[in-house]
């Protein structure tokens, strides 16, 4: 086990679990990983061995067949698995971020209906926000539900969709004016409805087609898709919590443990840089020793090593956080920003240390230094990160002069 990282206070039942993770990432994930993300192949054997594991139900509560665990356990096990490979983190993270709006916002119907078969691995979920012409600005959502007798229906299109071909539920946020007068502020209209659908492309169910993958830099082989809905018809009780009006704070709320999601993928991704630059510097010589001797190299290092650590160390307070109860969007938006501007920087620092081998396919930092930039912009950018932490610090240090 690496010294770096490591996570104190963990319970026995937690710290089996993530060791389970691990061993399972080393020996069925970072062998093929490589591989299957320059064929942009979809990982079905990896993907039945998680379900095997239990973790597509690792914190729906024992009640409807989880396993009832923390954030805190969830995000350490992200970031076990973004260091064999970021893409089959993200295929866990969306589907967790629904299940965890479930718990939290749905009502009992939808919560018996969802959760047990999404403990399982049988409903495999997604979530959608954006469209083609927005992405952080989600008030300038134009997608629409309209009521029409005991179901709405939904026109618009969505854009970025983790999951959108493989995943049977999607939470999509759209405007439902109904019930909200002109001149309700933005965020007040909008309605989280869960849609089920067949898995595949094409029209998937009627008015609901998913086109086709969406060809990527990086995180291959989980599918990114757009959505259009054209006169979607959706049951009235298929809105999230049973009442209109409260989709941008359940979004939101999914979301900001999202942030939490991304961060650790950024320690994982950056543990796996370092592991790789570590062992490439000690193996690799010029000038007669290897170039882990030379003080440039030694430099690099310690500083890859120490924004390892720090990240790890603000990903874990910002899950804590949470779990505890407490409002923590300003510890998930430091960890979400500092987590992926240092993987990124790592990830690169490791790119030069590996030199010309680095930009071939061969070696395995060529995936991580194109996977890495969309840590950048998933759950937010860099930008509306700072401006989050900006308003909290402001809230937090008023000025009473």
């Amino acid at each position: 086990m690496s010294r770096l990282a490591q996570t104190h206070g963990l319970t026995d039942v937690q710290q089996e679990i993530v060791s389970t993770v691990r061993d399972f990432v080393d020996k069925e994930i970072i062998p093929v990983a490589t591989e299957l993300e320059h064929r942009d192949e979809y990982p079905q054997q990896i993907v039945d061995g998680l379900k095997e594991l239990g973790l597509f139900g690792l914190m729906i509560p024992e009640e409807y067949g989880g396993l009832g665990e923390s954030l805190l356990t969830y995000a350490l096990c992200v970031e076990e698995i973004a260091r064999g490979w970021m893409s089959v983190s993200g295929i866990i993270n969306t589907h967790f971020i629904v299940a965890y709006m479930l718990k939290q916002h749905g009502t009992q119907e939808q919560r018996d209906t969802f959760l047990p078969r999404m403990a399982a691995g049988e409903v495999r979920g997604a979530f959608s926000m954006s469209e083609p012409a927005l992405g952080s600005d989600v008030s300038a959502i134009t997608s629409k539900a309209v009521k029409d007798g005991d179901e709405y229906v939904l026109n618009g299109q969505k854009m970025w969709l983790t999951n959108g071909g493989t995943s049977t539920l999607v939470a999509v946020l759209v405007r439902s004016d109904e019930g909200h007068p002109e001149g309700t502020a933005p965020h007040r209209s909008m309605t989280t409805f869960l849609v089920e659908k067949e898995p595949g492309f094409g029209e998937v169910r009627p008015g609901l087609t998913i086109p086709g993958k969406i060809d990527k830099m990086g995180y291959k082989g989980v599918d990114t898709t757009e959505l259009i809905m054209d006169g979607l018809r959706v049951p009235a009780n298929r809105v999230l919590g049973g009442a209109t009006g409260r989709g941008f704070y359940q979004m939101m709320d999914g979301v900001e443990v999202g942030r939490v999601n991304v961060a650790a993928r950024g320690c994982g991704v950056a543990q796996r840089a370092f592991e790789l630059g570590v062992r490439y510097a000690q193996q690799r010589q010029t000038f007669g020793k290897p170039i882990a001797q030379h003080q440039a190299i030694q430099f690099k290092l310690a500083e890859m090593a120490t924004k390892v650590e720090a990240a790890h160390a603000m990903m874990v307070n910002a899950a804590r956080k949470k779990d505890s109860g407490e409002r923590n969007d300003l510890e998930a938006g430091m960890a979400k920003y500092l987590a992926s501007e240092y993987c990124k920087e790592v990830v690169e620092d490791a790119f030069r240390i590996h030199g010309g081998y680095g930009f071939s396919k061969e070696y395995e930092i060529e995936r991580l230094y194109r996977e890495a930039p969309m840590l950048l912009i998933g759950e937010g950018t860099a930008e509306i990160q700072k401006m989050i932490i900006g308003r909290r610090l402001l809230e937090e240090y008023r000025f009473q002069g």
